[in-house]
């Protein structure tokens, strides 16, 4: 497990980290509080890889894709059963990452199962302004 202490300045490192630890096709949970960083810190990603387009919670429509290869998902009010439902279980086979905040852990558990890599990026307050991101695999 990699960590990386950095506030907001300091993004582009942890986004350097996950570029060298994370397989260029993964599934990603995004861990964290209310407010932790999870949408700063995907925006940081969309913005180092060249996206011009503006990087929004998708709170109300699921999921956002940022180009081919850039795709992020809120799933704080759904569970596994609606996100079966909606189909869009299926989006994780589009290339690229997935971001995703709020995945539970049956989502997590279906997804080990089915082979996908899958990464955890767990965000957590530490100094005033400044967090410290847990990148590392998530095992079955």
């Amino acid at each position: 497990m990699r960590k990386i202490r950095a506030g907001l300045d300091g993004l582009q490192r942890v986004v350097e980290a996950m570029r060298e630890e994370i397989p260029s096709d993964a599934v990603i949970s995004l861990k964290g509080d209310l407010a932790a960083g999870k949408t700063t810190l995907v925006q940081a990603i969309a913005s180092e890889s060249g996206s011009k387009e503006s990087v929004t919670s998708p709170t109300f429509s699921l999921q956002h894709s940022y180009g081919e290869s850039l795709h992020h998902y809120d799933l704080y009010r759904i569970d596994f059963e609606e996100l079966v439902r909606l189909g869009l279980l299926e989006e994780f086979e589009r290339p690229g990452w997935h971001l995703v905040e709020w995945a539970n852990d049956r989502l997590k558990a279906f997804l080990l199962h089915a082979g996908y890599p899958l990464w955890e990026v767990e965000i957590l307050p530490d100094r005033e302004g400044e967090r410290i991101y847990r990148i590392g695999p998530l095992d079955a």
